[in-house]
């Protein structure tokens, strides 16, 4: 997947949060919202909210990818925004690299695929932002091959061109792995 790249982007229009669909969709209709599968997935010592078939987390410990460091989640105000969930190849990177010419559905699937999503320190969530890897990478070096893994992963199922930068850091990293 690395050696088809390009830094060609087409006139896509301004990127729009809304559209990629509903934020956080059932998409694996388990009854479940995507933050709460990723947030069940990512964090241990998990407790629920009553009454939601433990599927709303109220708290848990994740052990952050992007720090090194434990984390305690409570769900709520002024709490909840400790940890969040990142997209690995994020929304707006997909959008200038490609997604903008997806349909709905893709673009919906997309933004909810576990594969592409990851509970992290809302802080370095903040800190990536929209970047590729040429410009962010974890602060936890040890993290970085997992890194590097799950954006090819991501890039095998979706059709994005990749520029050039992001592809050399890419292939930089894989290499040491």
């Amino acid at each position: 997947m690395l050696e088809a790249v390009g830094t060609t982007l087409q006139e896509t229009g301004d990127y729009n949060r809304d559209l990629f669909g509903q934020r956080w969709a059932d998409t694996d209709r388990n009854g479940c919202d995507t933050r709460n599968d990723i947030l069940d997935r990512d964090l241990v010592d998990k407790s629920y909210k009553p009454g939601t078939r433990d599927c709303v987390v109220l708290t848990g410990i994740l052990h952050d990818a992007y720090s090194g460091q434990d984390i305690a989640f409570r769900r709520g105000d002024g709490t909840s925004e400790l940890v969040q969930i990142d997209h690995i190849v994020p929304l707006a990177f997909a959008w200038r690299n490609g997604a903008a010419a997806w349909d709905d559905a893709t673009r919906l699937a997309f933004a909810n695929d576990p594969v592409n999503l990851l509970a992290v320190d809302g802080l370095a969530n903040q800190e990536k932002s929209d970047l590729g890897p040429a410009d962010w990478l974890p602060v936890n070096t040890a993290y970085r091959c997992d890194y590097a893994l799950r954006w090819v992963d991501v890039l095998e199922h979706y059709p994005l061109t990749l520029p050039s930068a992001d592809r050399s850091q890419l292939v930089a990293i894989l290499r040491t792995c």
